[in-house]
């Protein structure tokens, strides 16, 4: 996926993924969901109070932090609290979410106050983090974690009464490679994105304490007693012929499939990625004019009665 913000206190985590080498990859993917996520969190941000305090849980780099600045201070400012576990990525995303609240400093009143915490969601509870939140935020996070459906009772609680929480979850998987590449055999994308489904799910079964989820995301924030629950989601499209980020960018997700799914490939298909991903190669995805990024990612809301 092309923003996946995660967080733990260590480098290695419980699902074994060693997010600090995930940074650059992260800012990359921050700048390609950039115009989508402005507009998510004007959306999510209209309904709130004045000066409402924002909780990001799991901010990762901070994309959805600078949004969230961009679109509370054009509504008179607030409070944004930005947690992480991995103390590099707490470190971008409030250095991102500051400099993008002192923008317009010199004529604009709107101040957005950025207040980092570093926590591990697994073993604290997020209202310890910054007391009750009008809008939690949560993208992408809870899925790592041991009891999903006990991280998003942790969430519930850390949303004061009327406020809401946003939960991004799910969608509709990035697709990013046409169906034949010209190398290997035709469908390639098909097969790594079921190489991937199965460590994601192997992933979840050896995370210590792992319980699985009784069913969707919005029976979930129901039973918790959300109200008025819904969802809504929002496209990533940079279509080809690609700018070079997005070729940058294909790269990463290639390489990151092939660490964690790649043993799951067929010979040939490792074969093929091996080729995409060698720059001596003239069929090396870094300089090819058919990639691109199409995604759709989900987001869940519930209002707290």
């Amino acid at each position: 996926m092309a923003a996946h913000s995660h967080h733990h206190h260590h480098a290695r985590t419980q699902d074994g993924i060693d997010w600090s080498t995930r940074l650059a990859f992260f800012r990359q993917a921050d700048e390609l969901d950039a115009e989508a996520r402005r507009v998510v969190a004007r959306r999510l941000v209209r309904p709130l109070p004045d000066r409402p305090t924002v909780l990001d849980v799991g901010c990762g780099t901070g994309g959805m932090a600078v949004a969230l600045v961009e679109a509370l201070s054009a509504r008179g400012g607030g409070t944004l609290v930005l947690v992480d576990g991995t103390p590099e990525m707490l470190d971008a995303a409030t250095s991102a979410a500051r400099s993008a609240a002192t923008y317009e400093g010199d004529t604009a009143t709107a101040v957005v106050k950025v207040r980092p915490v570093l926590a591990d969601l697994a073993t604290e509870r997020p209202v310890e983090f910054a007391g009750p939140a009008q809008l939690v935020w949560a993208s992408n996070v809870v899925h790592h974690l041991p009891d999903q459906r006990a991280a998003v009772a942790g969430l519930v609680e850390a949303v004061s009464p009327g406020g809401w929480l946003a939960l991004a979850e799910g969608g509709l998987e990035g697709k990013f490679l046409p169906w034949d590449l010209g190398v290997g055999e035709p469908g390639l994308s098909a097969r790594l994105s079921g190489a991937r489904a199965h460590w994601f799910t192997l992933m979840r079964e050896n995370i210590e304490g792992s319980v699985r989820l009784p069913g969707g995301w919005n029976t979930v924030l129901a039973d918790l007693g959300m109200l008025d629950v819904t969802a809504f989601s929002y496209l990533i499209d940079h279509p080809a012929p690609p700018k070079q980020a997005v070729r940058d960018w294909a790269v990463n997700q290639l390489k990151w499939h092939r660490e964690v799914a790649g043993d799951l490939l067929h010979p040939s298909d490792r074969d093929a990625v091996r080729r995409l991903l060698d720059p001596q190669d003239p069929a090396y995805l870094g300089l090819r004019d058919d990639v691109f990024l199409l995604m759709a990612n989900t987001v869940h809301l519930g209002r707290k009665p």
